[in-house]
């Protein structure tokens, strides 16, 4: 009996939060401000209550707290944030967990999948951190099983599929960081698109696409506009090798295109807190992409719109 009231119980929480999620934001009165990507872990002192897996760069260390994170929104005009779960953490969600149950109305959390879970524990684990309020789940391809030198097991295969369609049912985007670049990658996306086309699938950072080198790679995010699930967002332009005044050749090369290709209501911004404090524009980063859009409609969507489609409204606490 215990087995069939848990799903049940999923379906139901979860079902609220995405019918919570499905309101029509371009309905909402005030367009808010999300920042939809971005890390928290504990400074020197919270690290004793919540420990770390991986030490955080010493010269940030204590710059990316809940309450640093707060301050910075203050300061720069952001009403809500999505934080992906950190590496520092690693599978240990409680730091961000209570985060975002502290300040339901501001934060929401992305999960960090676990590649070493079979299926039946990856999906349980899945569902667990569904009810405790998570909207979205992390794929980082290099914490799969490492095959060759730039070849890591496939996110398209095994636990790691049963999560992506699982996220499907519940609602929940995966978002996908190449960190080491998109042609790595490229293949296994596109066969997790193929076997779950009713997942959302969120590119972090433009895909990683330099403006600097393999300029393939930016035809293969391109290409990947044909897939109506596929999102991207415009966070990170720090990260992409442009050394221009406030980042002209991402604006040029990148934004643009992307904005042509997929439209609006399938890009969405986000900071990369707490690496781009290391920025001269710092937080304010938020004002050089809201800068670049020129369409009211088209900078509501971007700088939130599309973030509270997929993650559902910020303001609005569940439970």
């Amino acid at each position: 009996m215990r087995a069939v009231v848990l799903p049940t119980l999923i379906v139901q929480t979860v079902f609220l939060q995405a019918t919570i999620r499905s309101v029509n934001v371009a309905a909402m009165a005030t367009a808010k401000v999300i920042d939809s990507h971005l890390h928290v872990w504990a400074n020197q002192q919270e690290s004793q209550t919540f420990p770390y897996t991986q030490a955080p760069p010493e010269e940030l260390q204590d710059r990316a707290s809940t309450a640093e994170l707060l301050q910075q929104m203050d300061q720069n005009g952001i009403d809500g944030a999505l934080i992906v779960q950190p590496i520092n953490h690693k599978y240990d969600h409680s730091y961000v967990l209570e985060a975002t149950q502290t300040h339901p109305n501001r934060l929401k959390g992305m999960l960090l999948h676990d590649p070493s879970l079979n299926e039946h524990d990856a999906v349980q684990q899945l569902e667990n951190l569904a009810l405790k309020g998570f909207v979205g789940v992390r794929f980082n391809p290099y914490l799969w099983p490492k095959m060759d030198d730039d070849k890591w097991s496939p996110m398209s295969e095994g636990a790691g599929l049963a999560v992506y369609k699982r996220c499907a049912e519940l609602r929940m985007p995966v978002g996908v960081m190449c960190f080491q670049g998109l042609d790595l990658h490229y293949d296994d996306i596109v066969a997790l698109l193929q076997k779950s086309p009713e997942t959302v699938l969120v590119l972090d950072h433009f895909a990683f696409t330099s403006v600097v080198d393999k300029p393939e790679n930016f035809e293969k995010l391109l290409a990947l506009a044909q897939y109506n699930n596929v999102h991207v967002k415009i966070s990170a332009l720090f990260r992409l090798g442009d050394e221009s005044p406030s980042f002209e050749r991402v604006r040029t090369e990148r934004f643009l295109p992307l904005l042509k290709a997929y439209g609006a209501d399938r890009l969405l911004y986000g900071s990369d807190f707490p690496f781009v404090l290391e920025q001269k524009e710092a937080y304010g980063m938020v004002n050089v992409v809201s800068s670049w859009i020129e369409n009211e409609t088209e900078k509501a969507q971007i700088m939130g719109g599309t973030a509270e489609k997929l993650f559902g409204p910020w303001g609005y606490a569940i439970g």
